[in-house]
C-alpha cells in the first residue's frame, strides 16, 4: 500500500484558477457569545498554565486607543490557494473571539484605506489586510507601511517561510509581536528565533513526527528529495531525524534540487539507484508535476512508494485519486477534531464560502484567538513587551483543541492527525476515516547562542541546515 507526500506544493495556475472560482460570500449571523469549549481528548502533561491572567476585569476591557493588527498573506501569488484559508479563517477567529462579526463582514480590502473593525467591550480592534504574493520584497514594503503609516501593534502572517523570515526581522526591529500562520519552516522558531516571533502554525519537525509514525509502520528504508532552501532543508533534516528515531534507515544522502527545477531526471536516477523502499518528497512550488513525471519515466513509481502527508482539500482529487485506502498524517482536516470551536468554523466556512475548512483554516483561526486572548490578558496594553509576556506560555482553545505556546522557543504544541483516505469524490471533501491523534513535541531548535533558553527541553541541531 502506497503512501504519498507533498508538504506545500501548489501550481501558480491552479492557485489563481481556484481563487478566481471561489463562491461568493453569503453573510451569516454569528453568535453574540462564543460557545464554551470542550476539554481536548488528549492529555497535555507538559503544559503549564498561562502566566498572565486571562479573565477580563468585571468592568470590561478598555483600550486607550484602537488596537491595530496587520494581517499579511498571499492573495495573488504562487501560494494564494493557502492565503485564502488564512483570510477567511482569521476573520472568523476574530468574530468567534470577540462575539460578533467585524464591520467589513467577509470583504477583504487590499486598498490600504480601510480596515475591518471588531470590538470587545470598550476596546476596538482594527484589522488591516495586505497581500504580499509570497514575495519577500513585497512583504518588507507592506510590513513597513503597516508599521510606519497605519501604526499597527501586532503583525500576523505569512504563507511563505522565506517571506516570513523577512517579516521576523522587521517585527524585531520595531519591537512588534508577530504571530506566524501558516509558514512551517523550522528556522522561524529555530535559527531565526527572536523574542517577538510566535507561531500558531506547526513546524517541519512536527509534520515529520506525525508522518513518521504512519510511514515507519510500513517501510524501513528511505531516501528523500527536497527543495534547496530553508523550508526544504529543514523538512529533510526533520524527517531524517524523526523517522530514524522510529527505526527507519536512510540509505542515501538527502537530495536537494533548486526550487525552480523543471527537469528532475538526474535526481530521480539517484533515487532509483538508492535501494530504498519509499521516497519522501518535500516540495513547495510548481515543480511537483514535473517531479512525478520524472519519477514515472525513471521507473521509480514502479519500484518504491512515495511517502506523503495528505494535502489541501482542493488538490487531493488531482494528486491522490489512486491513493484511496492509504493511511498518512495531516496537520488538520475538519473531520478530525470534535469541539464547539471547530463546529463554528465548519458551519461558517460552509455558509459563507460554500466550502468546508481546509488545511490551514485552523492556523488562521488560532492566530486570531491567540491575539484576542493576549489583549485580554494585558487588559488592553498592546506594548510589545506586554504582549510578548502574555503570549509566552499561553494556553488557549482553538479548532484543534488546546494550543500551548512553549515559552522556551514559542513553538505551538498542538494536535495533529493520522487519517485513512476513503474517497476523493465527496462534494464536501469528507475524504477520510479517523485513525489517530498525535501531539508532536519537537526538540528545541534554537541556535547555540540561545541554547540556554531551551532549559530542560531536548535540544536539536537542525536549525540553519
Amino acid at each position: 500500500m502506497k503512501l504519498f507526500r507533498t508538504f506545500a506544493f501548489v501550481l501558480v495556475a491552479m492557485s489563481l484558477i481556484l481563487a478566481a472560482c471561489a463562491p461568493a460570500a453569503t453573510p451569516t449571523a454569528a453568535p453574540t457569545e462564543a460557545p464554551a469549549t470542550e476539554a481536548p481528548a488528549t492529555e497535555v502533561a507538559t503544559e503549564a498554565p498561562t502566566a498572565a491572567p486571562t479573565e477580563v476585569p468585571a468592568a470590561g476591557l478598555t483600550c486607550a486607543e484602537p488596537v491595530k493588527v496587520g494581517l499579511i498573506t498571499d492573495a495573488s501569488g504562487a501560494l494564494a490557494i493557502y492565503g485564502a484559508h488564512i483570510l477567511r479563517s482569521f476573520m472568523l477567529g476574530m468574530e468567534y473571539a470577540t462575539g460578533a462579526p467585524g464591520s467589513a463582514g467577509d470583504k477583504f480590502d487590499f486598498t490600504q484605506t480601510q480596515e475591518n473593525v471588531f470590538r470587545i467591550d470598550d476596546c476596538e480592534i482594527q484589522v488591516f489586510v495586505r497581500d504580499d504574493a509570497s514575495t519577500p520584497d513585497n512583504t518588507a514594503t507592506i510590513a513597513r507601511e503597516l508599521i510606519d503609516v497605519q501604526k499597527v501593534n501586532i503583525l500576523v502572517g505569512t504563507v511563505s517561510s522565506g517571506a516570513t523570515a523577512t517579516l521576523q526581522g522587521i517585527a524585531l526591529e520595531s519591537k512588534i509581536p508577530l504571530i506566524v500562520a501558516p509558514a512551517a519552516a523550522n528556522d522561524i522558531t529555530g535559527v531565526n528565533f527572536n523574542e517577538y516571533t510566535f507561531r500558531t502554525s506547526r513546524n517541519n519537525y512536527q509534520d515529520a513526527i506525525n508522518e513518521c509514525k504512519a510511514l515507519t509502520q510500513q517501510y524501513t528504508k528511505f531516501v528523500q528529495i527536497a527543495p534547496d532552501y530553508a523550508f526544504g532543508r529543514g523538512s529533510a533534516a526533520a524527517f531524517r531525524d524523526a523517522c530514524s528515531l522510529d527505526g527507519a534507515e536512510f540509505v542515501a544522502d538527502d537530495i536537494f534540487a533548486p526550487l525552480d527545477t523543471t527537469d528532475f531526471t538526474p535526481y530521480m536516477e539517484q533515487i532509483a539507484d538508492s535501494g530504498a523502499e519509499a521516497y519522501i518528497v518535500t516540495w513547495a512550488g510548481g515543480g511537483f508535476v514535473s517531479l512525478m513525471q520524472a519519477a514515472a519515466d525513471q521507473g521509480v513509481t514502479d519500484t518504491m512508494s512515495l511517502g506523503a502527508t495528505f494535502i489541501d482539500n482542493a488538490l487531493m482529487p488531482t494528486f491522490f485519486a489512486n491513493a484511496v485506502g492509504t493511511t498518512a498524517g495531516i496537520l488538520y482536516h475538519y473531520s478530525a477534531p470534535k469541539n464547539p470551536i471547530n463546529d463554528f468554523l465548519k458551519e461558517q466556512d460552509k455558509a459563507r464560502y460554500g466550502v468546508m475548512p481546509d488545511l490551514f483554516d485552523a492556523d488562521g483561526m488560532n492566530a486570531a484567538i491567540m491575539l484576542v486572548e493576549a489583549i485580554k490578558a494585558t487588559n488592553g496594553d498592546v506594548s510589545g513587551d506586554a504582549l510578548k509576556t502574555a503570549m509566552e506560555g499561553m494556553t488557549f482553545e482553538g479548532p484543534k483543541g488546546t494550543v500551548y505556546i512553549r515559552p522556551e522557543d514559542h513553538v505551538a504544541i498542538q494536535d495533529m492527525y493520522i487519517l485513512k483516505l476513503v474517497s476523493v469524490t465527496d462534494p464536501d471533501a469528507n475524504y477520510y476515516e479517523y485513525v489517530d491523534t498525535t501531539r508532536p513535541e519537537p526538540p528545541c531548535l534554537l541556535p547555540e547562542t540561545l541554547k540556554d533558553r531551551c532549559g530542560d527541553l531536548p535540544y536539536g541541531s537542525l536549525s540553519g541546515q
